[in-house]
């Protein structure tokens, strides 16, 4: 994907016009901006279920790698007219409420990649549902910046999933971490779903005191690996599967097999130069929305773990 040759073209079905594709986002790898919308655009039929009517928050990076990012959850009036958009009442601020972008059209995601948005941040429910999410979602944050740490902590709260007869989905973060997802039906409110997490990583941290951790405080947490739960609040957001991420490599936020997820695995290994190669592959998380499931007995079951 290296080149930079990449144009401002538009499809018939896409009204956005590209500006200055040649930029280079990624000047180690000689990545462009125009690489980076080829890239979502060719990808778009395995991102759009996860973005598709969900509310999203923009991390804009206009320069790459280079300079400054800054994130934006009003939408912007630059976004082509027709922009889907669910406005949420906040919780504090100076503002009453947020018109938030909600994903699902390629004309969207492009426009939105125009603007220098790399990745792309989801909440975890569906705007016609919010604020009732359709996934829980679990962080885990090696404080030591090693994957392979991330790799064990995912197995271990795999196991305790298993126990509470949830499926499971891991994906890369597309830096250091682990992402897991367990797809739910839509009944618990972002709360009650918060706090489900939140009583999981608790007690998962509590089995493994020297390797886990759900203390705030980032000196309190040593070099174990952070069991973040938080993910889950109702307008906060995690980076999609299918994701780039603005870091060395342009790594990519992949959905992985259980069976790979290993302390040797590399999550850079999965970036924007090659992932052609890895869209070939039967797609791990195929089932994920075939999987939803009720909390209600996961959350009895999990009194008696």
């Amino acid at each position: 994907m290296a080149g930079g040759n990449v144009m401002g073209k538009q499809t018939k079905n896409e009204s956005v016009k590209v500006t200055h594709p040649e930029k280079i986002y990624w000047p180690a790898d000689g990545y462009t901006k125009g690489e980076l919308v080829e890239f979502y655009r060719k990808l778009f039929p395995l991102l759009r279920p996860y973005v598709e009517d969900r509310i999203l928050t923009m991390e804009r990076c206009p320069e790459g790698m280079n300079g400054q990012c800054f994130y934006q959850k009003e939408k912007p009036e630059s976004l082509p007219v027709g922009t889907p958009t669910k406005r949420v009442m906040n919780a504090s601020g100076p503002r009453k409420s947020t018109n938030y972008v909600v994903g699902g059209r390629l004309e969207t995601q492009i426009a939105l990649t125009n603007l220098g948005c790399i990745s792309v941040h989801i909440c975890a429910s569906r705007a016609k549902h919010f604020p009732k999410p359709d996934w829980v979602c679990f962080d885990l944050d090696p404080q030591s910046g090693k994957f392979a740490e991330a790799a064990n902590a995912g197995l271990l709260l795999k196991s305790l999933l298993d126990d509470l007869q949830l499926r499971s989905f891991a994906k890369t973060s597309g830096s250091r971490g682990l992402h897991v997802f367990v797809p739910i039906r839509v009944e618990p409110t972002a709360d009650e779903v918060l706090h489900f997490a939140g009583t999981v990583v608790a007690k998962l941290a509590e089995r493994y005191p020297k390797q886990l951790t759900v203390e705030h405080s980032i000196a309190a947490r040593g070099k174990r690996v952070y069991l973040d739960a938080f993910r889950n609040g109702a307008v906060q957001t995690v980076v999609s599967p299918y994701s780039v991420r603005r870091k060395a490599k342009a790594p990519i936020s992949t959905p992985l097999d259980w069976s790979e997820v290993k302390a040797t695995l590399d999550p850079a290994s999965f970036n924007l130069g090659n992932f052609t190669e890895r869209m070939k592959r039967r797609d791990p998380w195929k089932e994920f929305f075939s999987s939803r499931q009720s909390l209600r007995g996961a959350i009895e079951r999990l009194q008696r773990v």
